[in-house]
């Protein structure tokens, strides 16, 4: 089989791309030009292929193992790779995904440029992080809004309680003062959010544990770390280091990942992890229905597009020089 050139695998754009995936007690090797994973099954050792070309990102989960021939292609693709706990999430809550970037040249620079020019204006930073959490709220009214499989479990956009909180999130965002008042309103939401999902599916006395005691929080962590990953490989497309956070703490290196995963979180994740822990889903149908619905609903479109608009927003409409930008 020939080789492929790192040239070959860039045909498709990630926002465009179709796989995530998730492995654990395997090995990842490069065999014949292809990158494949390796498992033991009764004494038997079995093959599988990962299309590295149409693939976001890689999580590694417990018990595996990656050789640096497959390293080397998967970075020639541009696959995020991430090192995690079992099923996708940490061991420990106070570690994090570790993720392992490919080294390239000539990724873009415009965003990173538009993002300096802002990110050191401490009201110009608050305006970023107010237009953040303006685009999630747009994203749960037309995700929700679209989704008849959401509708059915009860998941309506127009309830009056989800159409008050939403109100009051969008009045308290825009007379923010500071990211503490973004972060107080963040939490009044989400909490709102978790009420009226436990409610859809009958789940009592639901309280959102990180180390997780149940179903529910067991795919709230995966979800939310399956988002990061798409979040963290947007950023990384656009040259953009992690450490730039608009709202999460600006002292922690990959805060900016949670900033772009929070865009989409509530609308996807939140709902579904729910719906399917009150089906008993395995963590397998979980997961494999959030990445279903990360590609419906054009998930990593929306933060690529989300994440450019913001970069840009300073002067995209200015003349510099006697040029357009």
């Amino acid at each position: 089989m020939e080789q492929f050139s790192s040239m070959d695998m860039k045909a498709i754009l990630h926002s465009k791309r179709a796989n995530m995936f998730y492995i654990e007690y395997c090995r990842v090797i490069q065999k014949d030009g292809r990158v494949l994973y390796l498992t033991e099954e009764k004494k038997e050792n079995l093959y599988y292929n990962i299309p590295i070309a149409n693939t976001t990102v890689l999580l590694l989960g417990t018990g595996t193992s990656v050789t640096q021939a497959a390293m080397r292609m998967l970075s020639q693709a541009g696959v995020l790779v991430g090192f995690c706990g079992g099923k996708g999430t940490p061991l420990y809550m106070a570690t994090e995904v570790e993720w392992l970037t490919s080294q390239s040249e000539y990724r873009p620079t415009e965003y990173l440029h538009g993002w300096l020019r802002f990110w050191f204006d401490d009201e110009k930073r608050l305006s970023a992080a107010k237009t953040f959490q303006q685009a999630r709220i747009e994203y749960i009214e037309s995700t929700w809004k679209r989704d008849k499989d959401l509708k059915n479990e009860g998941f309506i956009h127009g309830d009056s309680s989800i159409e008050g909180a939403l109100t009051t999130f969008r009045k308290r965002t825009a007379y923010a003062t500071k990211t503490t008042d973004l972060l107080l309103t963040e939490a009044q939401l989400t909490k709102t959010l978790y009420k009226f999902a436990a409610n859809c599916v009958c789940i009592e006395d639901f309280k959102r544990k990180h180390q997780s005691t149940d179903k529910a929080n067991d795919f709230l962590n995966h979800g939310n770390y399956l988002a990061y990953g798409i979040a963290a490989s947007t950023l990384w497309v656009l040259g953009i280091p992690h450490g730039f956070a608009v709202l999460h703490g600006k002292t922690r290196r990959g805060a900016l990942v949670f900033d772009v995963a929070d865009l989409i979180k509530d609308a996807i994740v939140l709902p579904w992890a729910f719906v399917c822990a009150k089906e008993d889903a395995t963590e397998q149908e979980f997961r494999q229905q959030i990445l279903q619905k990360f590609t419906d609903h054009k998930a990593m479109d929306f933060m690529f597009n989300t994440v450019k608009n913001i970069a840009l927003q300073d002067y995209s409409s200015k003349k510099i020089e006697g040029k357009n930008l």
